[in-house]
């Protein structure tokens, strides 16, 4: 774990505005600097950077936090990692605390282990040439470090040799306990190392050497690793992702090391597993166009579909690309046809026109109650994506469902209606000036805060209640207090201005909580006179003679 105080001494030692400006342009407006904000779509600038406060904001999407954070959010890394990254840009030495946080001995333990997988392959020719019969050359087994792990016996052995103590190596997910001790768990098996996105190794993949019913396994999940957020060969790819704007999907280990064996070094693969949700952060990183290239069997094109439409739902672009013949992409580098897998990969369908077509396929189109069930979930799955390209899809679901195109109209209506609706919403409550200015005076003056805190509650606030609660809870880095921090349009006040500004608002709150008690009818008889009372003849009475009344309670109903 690194040191937290050498956190805060690398904090000193950066600045925000050199940070980000290393990402993106950033112009100077005042005292501040402003850029479009890199995390969402904008023609105006709402993104601040703040060099005296040391944070950014973006008054449009609501992201702010510190250089960390920045760097956090725009190269989609770890905390640990980020702060690793900046202190390397900056030539600054973090020191590591030894708790029990600390994974720096696991980590050294998958070094030292791949290291020692690597060596042992050139001993077993068995697995060196299964390798070569797949058509791996001798660069791609080094350019992946592609490894051969022995005998279970020979593992423990090795890691005895070194003195590790086996809970380390548990932890690192090399070895697990049985009934009868610890075992390693790849043995006997071709070893693929795993590596973070930027470059550090956090587990391995295996296949089987001895016919194993499970030909390929992956480390457990660890503090480490994780194969629900991690793509196989990211690390050496992503290079190539950021300048082609592109990335392929694949679905194992060999189809990656092919592909970039055969010049398509944009290729990565999930681990064992279908894309998910967590992935999407990774993929979305240089926003490249998504080509899933998957195997043309049933399995194929479910796990297509589902990652189609995954990804189509969170915007991303892309197509789906189908091997046909029991093909893969690995199968076509090998036997040289790279011509024809140069054609394949740049066609293929459009992920959106993808889903319309599987949907399609899954009903009896012939069948008019079918087709109605067709076209209902073709409306459904349309009416999860952006107003402008649903109405895109739309002349062409007509086509693949054979109806006229009116029978799609009403999704762009009901669209807008729903979003016209919540943008309502939203401006019925976006901003309480009075509240914003109240709380960035907090901000400025903290000792201020414990005089206040028995006065108000969070839910006095409004629209700002989540900041307010921040606040008291002494989490800074809240993106909404930050925000308001940073806004040279809200004044800070004096002491007695803010007293003043705290007893109309508190004031008008307990007027508002009047009306709502006296026509809450679920209220019973005995509580609701109390609380009329207690507002009516003692609370009100108090904050017009200018006194701030210590909050209770009861009024949180």
């Amino acid at each position: 774990m690194i040191d937290k105080d050498s956190i805060e001494t690398l904090k000193q030692h950066i600045d925000i505005v050199d940070v980000i400006g290393s990402y993106i342009e950033l112009k100077k407006a005042g005292a501040n600097f402003k850029a479009n904000c890199p995390f969402h779509g904008e023609k105006t600038p709402s993104f601040v950077v703040s060099p005296t406060k040391q944070i950014f904001h973006c008054f449009g999407c609501g992201i702010g936090g510190d250089a960390i954070k920045f760097v956090m959010e725009y190269e989609k890394l770890s905390y640990p990692e980020a702060i690793e990254k900046l202190a390397s840009q900056y030539n600054f030495t973090l020191k590591y605390s030894k708790t029990q946080g600390d994974f720096s001995q696991a980590k050294r333990v998958l070094d030292l282990l791949k290291e020692w997988y690597y060596k042992n392959l050139d001993k077993e020719n068995n697995a060196l040439n299964y390798l070569y019969s797949r058509g791996i050359s001798r660069a791609s087994i080094e350019n992946f470090e592609i490894g051969y792990a022995p005998s279970s016996k020979e593992v423990m052995n090795y890691l005895n040799s070194l003195h590790i103590p086996l809970p380390v190596a548990e932890e690192a997910g090399v070895v697990a306990k049985g009934e009868r001790g610890y075992y390693a768990r790849l043995s006997e098996r071709v070893i693929f190392p795993i590596f973070s996105p930027n470059g550090s190794i956090v587990g391995f993949g295996g296949r089987t050497m001895v016919n194993h019913p499970a030909k390929y396994i992956n480390s457990p999940q660890t503090k480490l690793f994780n194969k629900s957020r991690l793509l196989y060969g990211y690390s050496r790819a992503k290079e190539y992702i950021y300048r082609q704007k592109s990335i392929i999907v694949c679905e194992g280990y060999l189809d990656v090391i092919m592909l970039h064996q055969a010049g398509f070094k944009n290729a990565v693969a999930t681990l064992g597993t279908a894309l998910t949700q967590e992935h999407l952060p990774l993929l979305r990183k240089g926003e490249p166009k998504i080509v899933l290239a998957y195997d043309g069997d049933s399995a194929g094109v479910t796990a297509a579909l589902k990652a189609s439409r995954l990804l189509s739902s969170h915007g991303f672009e892309g197509r789906v690309v189908l091997f046909p013949d029991g093909k893969d992409p690995a199968d076509m580098v090998a036997s040289r046809d790279i011509d024809s897998l140069k054609s394949l990969l740049s066609g293929g369908d459009e992920l959106i026109a993808f889903v319309l077509k599987m949907i399609a396929s899954s009903y009896d189109l012939s069948n008019p109650y079918e087709k109605e069930k067709a076209v209902a979930e073709a409306k459904d799955y349309l009416m999860g994506l952006g107003d402008i390209v649903s109405e895109a899809y739309i002349p062409f679901a007509s086509s693949v469902f054979g109806v006229a195109t009116a029978h799609f109209s009403k999704i762009v209506n009901n669209s807008n209606r729903r979003y016209q609706q919540k943008d309502i919403e939203i401006r019925q409550e976006v901003t309480d000036p009075a509240w914003q200015v109240i709380i960035k005076t907090l901000i400025a003056n903290e000792r201020l805060v414990d005089d206040v805190v028995d006065i108000i509650s969070p839910e006095m606030a409004g629209p700002h209640k989540r900041a307010l609660d921040a606040l008291f809870r002494g989490e800074r880095d809240d993106s909404e207090l930050i925000g308001i921090e940073i806004d040279e349009d809200i004044p800070v006040l004096e002491e007695d201005e803010l007293k003043k500004t705290l007893i109309l608002q508190v004031q008008n709150w307990y007027i508002r909580k009047l009306k709502s008690i006296t026509a809450d009818k679920s209220l019973p008889y005995q509580k609701k006179s109390w609380l009329i009372r207690k507002i009516k003849t003692d609370i009100l009475p108090r904050l017009k003679k200018g006194e701030l009344v210590a909050y209770e309670s009861d009024f949180t109903i």
